[in-house]
């Protein structure tokens, strides 16, 4: 996908002022308005400069774009991780509003998928603040016992000379005992202050898991890749497998094949219907590189003469 450099778009050095970002996109509008000029390339012009006022005008969208923004290099197709709004606090209004359809892919890959953006107008003096919400990751091992975690949030404001400024606080979080990924912790109180004597927003803090060496997870589920020597799969043994929170005495029956699946009930995320463990077997070849390996490798091939790994290939 194409980065897309809204700074340039717009003519705008990358510190620039609130105020310079909408003097700009007037000058520019007017311009390259289809109604006014005659450029040939005025209307895609016209388009591409919506698209970056878009996201520049809105303090929640630029810090979040400067971020991405930040890890890109020239001639590289850009591709946000997926954790990359973790620890960003924002507001829940939304950022598709009318018009959104018309927006470039990556204008839609970075807001179009859950990041919320854009201040709301307070109808009434007295009014409640503004829900926020952030992605936060954590361990797999806090959804097996609950946790308390300090965590830090980043809030972009516009400071006293108009630029947009990232402020880091912290909180103390309890992480839930059988949290899954996706789910909202509510901090009430948490979030915009309200106007007047309303009442403070709340904080939504959407759960999501650091990637794991070892485990991978869909639900409530949970899965391993095992991985076994040949003579453990076609003799079976007993091995010592780790889970999330603990070690269990796992039965590895003879014959076992790469990819079949061993399912340990209830091993899995906790909760009133707790998620599965999956061991998935993973066979593993030994190299055969002295010249007793390859001798004994040899061996295999006489002694098995009669295996046909290809034969449901047909002819």
């Amino acid at each position: 996908m194409e980065f897309k450099d809204y700074y340039t778009i717009m003519g705008v050095a990358r510190d620039a002022t609130q105020d310079e970002i909408k003097r700009a996109y007037r000058q520019l509008a007017r311009k390259y308005h289809p109604d006014v000029s005659k450029d040939p390339a005025a209307e895609a012009r016209f388009k591409e400069l919506g698209e970056a006022n878009a996201v520049l005008k809105d303090i929640e969208k630029r810090a979040a774009y400067d971020r991405l923004g930040a890890n890109w290099q020239a001639g590289q197709d850009f591709r946000p991780p997926p954790d990359w709004n973790a620890g960003f606090e924002f507001s829940g209004n939304g950022a598709n509003g009318k018009g959104a359809e018309d927006f470039s892919d990556f204008f839609e890959s970075l807001y179009g998928r859950g990041f919320a953006g854009g201040g709301r107008e307070q109808a009434a003096f007295h009014s409640r603040g503004e829900d926020r919400h952030a992605q936060v990751m954590i361990d797999l091992a806090d959804a097996y016992s609950g946790a308390s975690r300090i965590i830090t949030l980043g809030t972009p404001e516009v400071d006293a000379n108009g630029r947009v400024k990232m402020r880091s606080h912290q909180l103390n979080v309890t992480i839930p005992r059988g949290v899954r990924a996706g789910q909202h912790i509510r901090l009430a109180g948490q979030g915009a202050p309200g106007i007047g004597q309303g009442k403070a927003g709340d904080l939504y803090l959407e759960v999501a898991f650091n990637p794991h060496a070892h485990f991978r997870v869909e639900q409530r589920d949970v899965f391993l890749d095992l991985p076994l020597a040949p003579w453990e799969a076609a003799l079976g043994t007993t091995l010592d497998v780790p889970t999330p929170n603990l070690t269990v005495n796992l039965k590895i029956p003879p014959n076992s094949k790469s990819g079949g699946k061993l399912r340990l009930k209830g091993k899995g995320i906790p909760g009133n219907t707790p998620g599965d463990l999956y061991v998935v077997l993973q066979v593993v070849l030994p190299t055969a590189e002295s010249d007793a390996d390859k001798v004994f490798y040899a061996g295999m091939a006489e002694q098995f003469n009669s295996f046909k790994p290809r034969s449901r290939l047909g002819a």
